[in-house]
């Protein structure tokens, strides 16, 4: 039997703009990294599979009754990887203004870091905000964003296999380190950057860290045939919308859904109070239920977007992960790479047996 996959999005206190003014969080634990800290843990505890950490060029919005700061996701996914051993992490990272080579040798680093449980979620930007904070090019449509997206998905796996595994020798008595030999050049030119590497980092653990896409818009469709997870947004429609990432080439898919997790009606309307349209206002039994008919609807498994990693996470790691466990739709906790733990292959480097 295949189980699902389980992911948990950490974003800030939560998904609700108004989740850290909560009597339960400190707000000062959200910029020190701690608050994401222990929501990932409980949620490793728990099982679940893979963390995801929000993050956009653009700066959250400005106003007196939200966080209008955001830790870097990346660096928030580095801080996190000593201190967890098992869950996977996957920052998102808005390649549209990035320069390519660092973004893959950054990706590799905490796959390092991790020891083989990194991955990232490539992510566009077509705002003139963004453009102007980076200030490198013009914004451009969306369609083109995502086009570029896709260059800079597959530069990063020829840069990540310009090591080849037994690049590094580290024969100290000959005073050689890495053999010259193993280490190639990509010399990859896309038409709107050029490449020529070898990367500056050796190849990661897991060969190629798992690479995502969030669809959000009909242009993202273009990317999904060009990654290992697809996080597909929304619970309306399941069974269509999955078939049609499907037919465009998506491999693994996950419904990723926002929850508001509370028995108490009365409770959950107030928490909700304030925030954009959830997916799922109510009891953990309920969304068990829905999780058993979105699985009979053709996903490979669910990504949870909290609406407060203090309240929700709890439910999610103590009750619902134990109720899908109860209805065989997950599995024990599984070790190994996240490559390993998604059931994905790890890959031959392309590179293997040529020479300079």
């Amino acid at each position: 039997m295949s189980f699902l996959i389980t992911a948990l999005e950490i974003d800030g206190a939560g998904g609700h703009p108004a989740a850290w003014r909560g009597a339960e969080v400190d707000p000062s634990a959200i910029l020190t990294g701690e608050l994401a800290l222990h929501a990932v843990q409980r949620a490793e505890a728990a099982g679940v599979d893979l963390a995801t950490f929000a993050d956009a060029l653009e700066a959250p919005a400005d106003g007196p009754e939200r966080v209008s700061v955001r830790l870097d996701a990346l660096g928030l996914a580095a801080r996190i990887a000593p201190a967890t051993e098992r869950i996977g992490l996957v920052p998102t990272i808005t390649v549209t203004h990035t320069e390519p080579f660092h973004v893959q040798a950054s990706v590799a680093t905490l796959d390092w870091v991790s020891n083989g449980r990194a991955g990232w979620l490539v992510d566009v930007s077509s705002s003139a905000e963004a453009a102007a904070v980076i200030g490198r090019r013009s914004p451009a449509p969306e369609a083109d964003t995502w086009r570029e997206a896709r260059y800079v998905v597959d530069v990063s796996r020829r840069l990540w296999d310009s090591w080849e595994d037994d690049a590094i020798i580290r024969d100290a008595p000959s005073g050689r380190f890495v053999d010259r030999e193993r280490i190639h050049y990509v010399d990859f030119e896309s038409p709107s950057f050029s490449v020529k590497g070898p990367s500056i980092v050796p190849r990661p653990p897991q060969g190629h860290p798992v690479t995502a896409v969030r669809v959000s818009s009909p242009e993202a469709v273009q990317a999904v045939g060009d990654v290992d997870l697809v996080m597909l947004p929304g619970a309306t429609d399941v069974e269509a919308r999955v078939a049609a990432v499907r037919a465009a080439g998506a491999g693994r898919v996950l419904l990723s859904v926002s929850v508001l997790l509370d028995e108490d009606t009365t409770s959950a309307v107030r928490r909700a109070d304030g925030a954009e349209e959830l997916d799922h206002i109510g009891g953990v039994a309920r969304l068990a239920e829905l999780i058993e008919q979105w699985a009979a609807a053709g996903i490979d498994g669910v990504h949870l977007r909290p609406a407060s990693l203090e309240l929700d996470v709890p439910l999610i790691a103590d009750a619902l992960l134990p109720l899908l466990r109860e209805r065989k739709l997950v599995g024990a906790a599984r070790p190994g790479s996240l490559r390993s733990r998604l059931g994905l292959p790890r890959p031959a480097n392309r590179y293997e047996g040529s020479r300079r």
